[in-house]
Formats: C-alpha cells, structure tokens, sequence
C-alpha cells in the first residue's frame, strides 16, 4: 500500500516517461524489436551514420527503447527513484528539457564512438563481399535505451545532493552520492575504453549523457538561471 502511494505521488514527467517507455518495451516485444535484425530495430534504435537504415530521429527515439526487460526494469527504477527528486526541485518543463538535452548527447556520443570503432574499415578498401558484411555489421550495432538521459540525471543528481547517502549493490556500505556518481561514470570510461568481449553496455553514450547533465545543472546554478531558455 505504501509503494503504490508512493508511485502515485510520482511526478508527471517522470510517470508519463515510465509509462511511455513500458510501452514501447511491449510493442517491441510484440513485433519482434527485441533481436538484433527487425525492422523495429532498423527504424527506431540508433545506429552508424553512415548504415542505411541511419536516420537522424533515431537520435531521440533509441532512448525509449530496451534491450530486455531488466535492461528497461534498471532503467525505470533509476528514474523514479532520482528524476522524481529532481522534478519536484525544477518542475515538469525544466526537467523534460534537461532530460531530453541528456538523451540527444548520450546519442551523439555514441556515434562519436561508432565513427572511431569503425574508423578503421571506414578508411579501407573494402571488396562487394566484405562492404555486403559491413552493412550487416552495422545494422547489428544498434543502440537502444535511456541509460544516457538517465546517467544525466544522475549526475544532476549528485550535484545537488553530494552527501546524500546511497545503498549501491553490491557494496554493503552507504555511499555519499558525489562518489557514487563518479564511481559509476568512472566504470563506464574503464568499460567504454577496454572493450571487453561480448559488453554490449553504450558505455560513451551514459559518459556523454552524464557530463552533459553535470555541465548543464552547474551552467544553470553558477548563472542562477530559472530557464533553459
């Protein structure tokens, strides 16, 4: 009883954008957008400028799409438990504008990361087979989530509330939020830069998302600006 009051207490913006993306989640379910080759996929979720199936809004619709439903499950409660605390401070229009701005830079960082994984087939001379098997190859690297949006929020998060303590699994320990953030941005640049096997984690793309956020809640607060406008 507790939680669902809670959860009807949630803020608009944040309420409409869990909706929205749960939504989505089930229609990419149902029409096959959960693989990596579907026309779903082709359409909405962002990839290589230079794919065929690129189109510039890819850049806003891939941040309401999933991989999974733990992918969008993490995601949602990321939201809810931080967006609502920044939605209650700047109000429905400033933080859809900020989440948004998020978004749009945790996708431009990731086709600054696709150019330089790619940097060096792009510069090849490739044969009809082997240019066949990179269009595949960058259908496959598709790019899907708000992770970004999220991270930017975070991010804003722990600017404004630096020494509020955080439980993040698997540390048995509170955390103070200013270390937490950086901990978790600083995994994200080890990751984004190693490469591991088998990651499929946008790691630039929460990077982006989150120094994006930081810079713009730090713009807004250094100039004591009541807007983004």
């Amino acid at each position: 009883m507790e939680f669902r009051n809670s959860f009807r207490s949630t803020p608009t913006i944040v309420l409409n954008l869990i909706i929205i993306n749960t939504l989505v989640f089930f229609a990419q379910a149902a029409f096959g957008g959960l693989s990596e080759l579907s026309s779903i996929n082709d359409l909405f979720a962002l990839h290589h400028y230079k794919a065929e199936c690129f189109r510039p809004y890819q850049l806003v619709t891939h941040m309401f799409m999933h991989g999974s439903f733990t992918h969008l499950l993490f995601n949602m409660v990321g939201l809810w438990m931080f967006g609502s605390m920044m939605e209650r401070i700047w109000g429905p229009q400033r933080f859809l504008i900020f989440y948004l701005i998020c978004g749009l830079a945790a996708g431009l960082a990731q086709m600054g990361n696709y150019v330089v994984d790619f940097w060096h087939i792009d510069h090849s001379v490739l044969s009809s087979e082997e240019i066949k098997l990179y269009a595949e190859i960058m259908s496959r690297n598709a790019t899907v989530g708000a992770s970004g949006a999220i991270m930017g929020v975070l991010a804003a998060y722990g600017y404004t509330f630096p020494n509020t303590q955080l439980f993040i699994f698997p540390i048995p320990f509170p955390v103070k939020a200013k270390w937490a953030i950086i901990g978790i941005i600083a995994l994200d640049v080890f990751g984004g830069i190693s490469k591991t096997s088998g990651d499929s984690i946008a790691h630039f793309a929460h990077v982006g998302g989150a120094l994006v956020g930081f810079l713009l809640v730090l713009f807004w607060n250094k100039t004591n600006k009541k807007d983004f406008f």
